[in-house]
């Protein structure tokens, strides 16, 4: 299983990253996290550019390549970071583009899990939360398990995430995508037999 990991902060080796990383390295087995590595590289959504809106403009070749990148994994992993109260506007921005066209987008029917982090208590549980409300509306399945890391800053060490509890959480996250994964390809298997 193929896992597309999008991390929502920008700086290099940030806590963000690490936590993915960690993600990764305690995956189930046959379970292979790759990060999407364009982020800062997508523009701000412009319907100009929506053929939706019948917008003159072809669509941005970073966003092709960020919807092809979704369409390819089994499934996605989003962590993020919490930025007043929120996920970061080019993570949001992001998703916006990955949206389109309604109702056949890259996200629709993939599943996800959401793993916020941060250096405060509530581990931008937010952050965490106006993500998930985003892909119930892009029809994009996601794990239940709201997985919040406060005082991350904490839990690691030179770059691995070392806190027991939090090594727990992400395992049993990560092994819940997985099961998402596999109730939603039986579920298209009996729609093609039925």
């Amino acid at each position: 299983m193929k896992v597309l990991a999008i991390v929502g902060s920008l700086r290099e080796n940030s806590l963000t990253e690490q936590v993915t990383r960690a993600a990764g390295d305690l995956a189930p087995e046959g379970v292979e996290v790759g990060i999407y590595e364009g982020l800062a590289s997508v523009p701000a959504y412009n319907a100009d550019h929506d053929p939706a809106y019948d917008g003159p403009e072809p669509v941005p070749a970073e966003v092709e390549d960020l919807r092809d990148r979704i369409s390819a994994a089994d499934a996605l992993l989003i962590v993020t970071p919490e930025y007043n109260a929120g996920p970061p506007g080019y993570l949001k921005n992001a998703i916006d583009w990955a949206s389109r066209p309604h109702k056949a987008s890259s996200l629709a029917g993939k599943p996800a899990a959401i793993v916020s982090q941060s250096p405060m208590p509530f581990g931008g549980i937010w952050a965490n939360q106006s993500l998930r409300k985003s892909l119930t509306i892009t029809g994009t399945p996601t794990v239940e398990r709201e997985l919040a890391i406060g005082k991350v800053d904490e839990k690691l060490e030179d770059g691995r995430l070392v806190d027991d509890q939090a090594r727990a959480d992400l395992t049993a996250l990560m092994a819940e995508l997985n099961e998402l994964v596999a109730v939603i390809a039986d579920q298209d298997q009996e729609a093609v037999t039925a």
